[in-house]
């Protein structure tokens, strides 16, 4: 849905102008900076369009309290912080290991890194019925790699469901191959010298396992969660990532 955010975007306007901007990696459209400061991106379905996978409330809530405010704090950070402007969000990402302010570097890695991580999220979600099956090329990948698409599914939610506390399970491009892994927190892949080497490389797929993702609808039942999370993969959009990755 084109969720109205006109007040939330005058809001973030009074941190500053700044002059980042860009988009996401391709087919991440809309996490990108409007008028002076980042913004939400708007969703491309109704809030109760994945249900009952992932129901309308938690989708409300996490889209525009959560996500935003992420933005808020990014915007609030790089306001500040005059060496930082001109880049995209996928430069901040992968440039943290070199802002040498660690109250900054924290700043843009919590926040910034919620911000990425939250506008890939929204683009690999699509309702059941529109959500396909991934490419020729995708599928022969993970067939490649893992075995069969059973066997990368339990190694993924594996991933997502042993992941202690709050994070991110994700499939990635590294070397050109398919590897799942997982980070903490508002960490993700394109913080290289942040995060371990093995968790760095180009997001294909990524599962948010934060309670505020779920909690409202499963409670403590992460699995089960993951479980459900399959069934509104948009594998249009991951295999146009994977084809651009490759």
């Amino acid at each position: 849905m084109k969720t109205d955010l006109d007040t939330q975007r005058r809001r973030f306007l009074k941190v500053g102008a700044l002059a980042v901007g860009g988009t996401l990696l391709p087919g991440f459209a809309g996490a990108k900076e409007v008028d002076g400061g980042f913004t939400v991106p708007d969703l491309d379905f109704e809030f109760g369009a994945l249900a009952p996978h992932i129901d309308a409330k938690t989708m409300e809530i996490h889209h525009n309290k959560h996500h935003a405010s992420y933005v808020n704090k990014l915007n609030e950070t790089l306001a500040m912080s005059d060496g930082l402007k001109g880049k995209n969000i996928d430069d901040l990402m992968g440039a943290l290991a070199a802002v040498k302010d660690e109250a900054t570097r924290t700043a843009l890695r919590n926040n910034g890194g919620g911000h990425w991580n939250h506008s890939a999220f929204w683009k690999i979600l699509a309702p059941e019925k529109e959500a396909g099956k991934p490419s020729e090329e995708l599928g022969a990948a993970i067939e490649k790699e893992f075995g069969s698409g059973e066997a990368f599914r339990k190694q993924f939610g594996t991933a997502a469901e042993k992941r202690f506390g709050s994070g991110w399970a994700w499939l990635i491009v590294k070397d050109g191959k398919l590897k799942v892994t997982s980070t903490a927190n508002q960490d993700n892949p394109l913080m290289k010298g942040i995060v371990p080497d093995e968790e760095t490389g180009t997001p294909i797929l990524g599962l948010d396992v934060w309670e505020h993702a779920y909690y409202l609808n499963y409670q403590n039942r992460r699995p089960d969660y993951i479980s459900a999370w399959w069934n509104v993969v948009n594998w249009k959009e991951a295999s146009k990532r994977y084809a651009a990755a490759i």
